[in-house]
């Protein structure tokens, strides 16, 4: 490869940002300098970044875009100096503000004057002069060529060193943003002349001896001492990034990269979200003792560039654009309230009032706050049940579904993984929290799959997180109170692995009263044998086994993205109560509480259940976009919290009704014997009839000896007969 000539490289850089525009969309709009504009805007101090596209560059220089791409940091340079050489000519007006820096600058050269008198020659040392860094005030950033495809962190070799990547995966740990120096300036003690000394690594050496001329030639020794007025400082953060679970082959741990971001790529994130950062893949340089404990190995680290937060299943940008026309109609019909409760998870067959109350706890109600206190919006769900009717599938759906969520299982996730973590921040070396599941999923939707299976302990944790929406800390001298708006999903399995009807519900459920009644819905999903609705479903499974889609409808189901821009503008919405409905409402909470009371419900009725009712009301106003509850909307919450109660109380009820096995036997034995008009049937006959309907020889055995004890029929000797009496 030839030897670059970066003088013409910068000329380069200059004529592309001078001349590169675009064609107006209209005739009278004619040319657009997209970068001339932008530098009018840097000469007035009215911008502070200047992002270069490469897809521009490329269209003008193909050789410069991939130049660019493979020698990143000397670019970034070049057009700096490219910008600042330029910015005279595009500056029309004096700035009316000043920061503090430019007041130092100025007032430093009037000294030197002053100091030199107007005949003096101009310093000796290059480091008595003003760096070009501490005059900038601009940042220059690089956006990556749209074709580029994003890498996995683990894609990231030794090969793109130096090179601009981009690099797709989730924030682990933001840590605060602080000012990091970039130039250092001194002044010296006997001459009083300055010295400035940039900064491009993460320690440095400080400067002792003055290089100015004066101390040089009286050889007086000048000590430097540092100014932090006049030095100039960015603001600077450290994030972890983790790669996506989906690109961790089999057997390993997901891999995590250090990315650092200056100045205007800042604060762009938060823990939890799912981002493609473009930037400079560098070795970390130590220097001094660090670099001696650090021995024979490099650490590597990104220089971000751009930071573009993501959607989770989609490879798309997280964008909120407006739905247009045609969508809203998409959505927008008669039954559009069924048609998206169909839509989740439409290859799970059934389960549609479940899908309605997952549906409203991606909406969500409104949060109230009157003076000093908090009532949640958001809404808890339960779903117990026996294995095998997709509950992990329904719960895994909304992961994806919803914009931010966390995923976690019972048994692998602690009440500190649940809330947060006390650690040593390996950068600074003091305590800090780390948020857990919880704090990660604020304003989004936790599901937490084997709610059963959770330690007690670790299960306390989540009680605060429920009602008051915050986690209470205080750990390690840190005494705090984190944010935890967050919904939570649940999926139990009952106490006896599936739900035995003959026992009580608590006993079946064993989760805490207190622990329940924060559900504001607990669904019980059972799996009872029914021949049509068995030959349904497995017609449904054998279809999506084979076509890996769901069975045709009678609709076509929403696309996530629309559905997930749906929920987002629904959350927009505040809906109210009105006045007339207040008298309705309590009524029927009443009327509930004093069913509870005569039927001695086995589900706990509360104060909670009349908030829940509410939240759902307001959940479904919102998803109709408007901004009054009305009584249809209180009549559906009522009915799902009903069919909720009525799936818990129907096993209930089922236990009262069943037959015992001995007055099944004693009815097929006797029909057997009054199909043939006879008083008497053969042992063997009877015994072969009452197996075939899955009874056991015991059982049968067991039946005959207490119908023969009460005199209903009676053995002949040989044991061949039963005759009626």
């Amino acid at each position: 490869m030839p030897a670059r000539d970066y003088v013409a490289e910068k000329d380069k850089c200059r004529s592309f940002l001078s001349d590169f525009y675009q064609e107006g969309d209209d005739v009278k709009q004619g040319k657009n300098f997209k970068y001339g504009s932008q530098l009018v805007k840097l000469a007035h101090r009215e911008q502070v970044a200047l992002t270069i596209d490469l897809d521009d560059v490329n269209e003008i220089d193909p050789e410069l875009a991939e130049a660019i791409q493979e020698n990143t940091r000397r670019y970034t340079n070049l057009f700096a100096d490219a910008v600042q050489d330029m910015l005279p000519e595009y500056k029309d007006r004096d700035n009316i503000q000043k920061d503090a820096l430019d007041v130092y600058i100025e007032h430093r050269l009037l000294m030197e004057q002053r100091l030199r008198g107007p005949n003096a020659p101009e310093p000796q040392d290059a480091r008595n002069q003003f760096p070009a860094e501490l005059m900038r005030r601009f940042e220059i950033y690089f956006k990556a060529p749209s074709q580029q495809k994003g890498l996995s962190v683990r894609d990231v070799k030794a090969n793109n060193i130096g090179k601009l990547v981009n690099v797709r995966g989730i924030v682990t740990r933001c840590t605060e943003v602080k000012p990091m120096m970039t130039v250092a300036t001194y002044t010296c003690d006997q001459c009083g002349a300055e010295t400035y000394q940039p900064i491009n690594s993460p320690s440095f050496m400080p400067l002792l001896m003055c290089p100015g001329q004066e101390c040089t030639t009286n050889k007086s020794g000048g000590r430097l001492y540092l100014q932090t007025r006049g030095s100039k400082f960015v603001k600077f953060q450290e994030i972890k990034i983790q790669e996506h679970s989906d690109q961790v082959p089999v057997g390993n741990i997901p891999r995590s990269m250090t990315v650092l971001s200056r100045g205007e790529t800042t604060r762009q994130t938060q823990p939890g979200d799912h981002v493609s950062i473009t930037g400079i893949f560098l070795p970390m340089l130590r220097t001094g003792f660090r670099q001696m404990a650090q021995g024979l190995l490099s650490e590597t680290f990104m220089e971000a560039h751009s930071i573009v937060k993501m959607n989770k299943a989609a490879d798309a940008e997280m964008t909120l654009q407006e739905l247009s026309e045609e969508e809203i109609q998409q959505i927008a019909e008669e039954d559009f309230y069924d048609k998206l409760a169909s839509s989740i998870a439409p290859e799970i067959y059934g389960h549609e009032d479940v899908k309605k109350a997952l549906l409203l706890l991606l909406v969500g109600g409104v949060d109230r706050s009157p003076k000093g206190m908090k009532i949640r919006g958001s809404i808890n769900i339960c779903l117990m049940g026996d294995p095998g009717v997709a509950k992990s599938q329904l719960l895994g759906f909304i992961d994806r579904l919803a914009p931010r969520s966390q995923y976690t299982t019972g048994r692998g996730s602690s009440g500190v993984g649940l809330t947060a973590a006390v650690m040593k921040d390996p950068v600074t070396n003091e305590m800090v929290l780390e948020g857990g599941a919880l704090v990660l999923a604020d304003e989004g939707v936790c599901c937490i799959d084997e709610f059963d299976k959770m330690n007690d302990t670790d299960r306390t944790a989540i009680h605060e997180v429920m009602e008051q929406q915050t986690i209470s800390i205080a750990k390690a001298g840190i005494m705090t109170s984190l944010n935890a708006r967050v919904s939570i999903l649940a999926a139990a399995n009952p106490a006896y692995g599936r739900y035995n009807p003959k026992r009580t519900l608590e006993q079946n459920i064993q989760l805490p009263a207190a622990l329940l009644s924060r559900f504001d819905l607990l669904w019980l999903i059972q799996d009872k044998p029914d021949r049509e609705n068995d030959l349904r479903l497995a017609q449904h499974i054998t279809y999506v086994h084979q076509h890996s889609a769901q069975p045709p409808s009678q609709f076509k189901p929403i696309d996530m993205n629309l559905m997930r821009r749906y929920v987002a503008l629904c959350k927009t919405k505040v809906p109210v109560i009105p006045e007339g409905l207040t008298d309705y409402i309590t009524g029927a909470y009443v009327e509930m509480r004093k069913e509870a009371r005569n039927s001695k419900d086995a589900t706990f009725t509360s104060a909670r259940t009349l908030l829940a009712i509410l939240r759902l009301a307001t959940a479904l106003a919102r998803l109709r976009l408007v901004d009054v509850v009305e009584k249809e909307d209180v009549n559906e919450a009522m009915r799902l919290m009903e069919m909720s109660k009525e799936s818990l109380n129907a096993s209930q009820n089922q236990t009262t009704r069943a037959q015992r096995y001995e007055d099944v036997i004693y009815g097929i034995v006797r029909d057997d014997a009054s199909d043939k008009n006879s008083n008497r049937i053969k042992y063997d006959h009877a015994k072969q009839a009452v197996l075939a309907k899955g009874f056991t020889n015991d059982q049968f055995e067991e039946t005959v000896e207490a119908y023969e004890e009460l005199g209903v029929w009676m053995r002949d000797q040989a044991r061949k007969w039963i005759n009626f009496l």
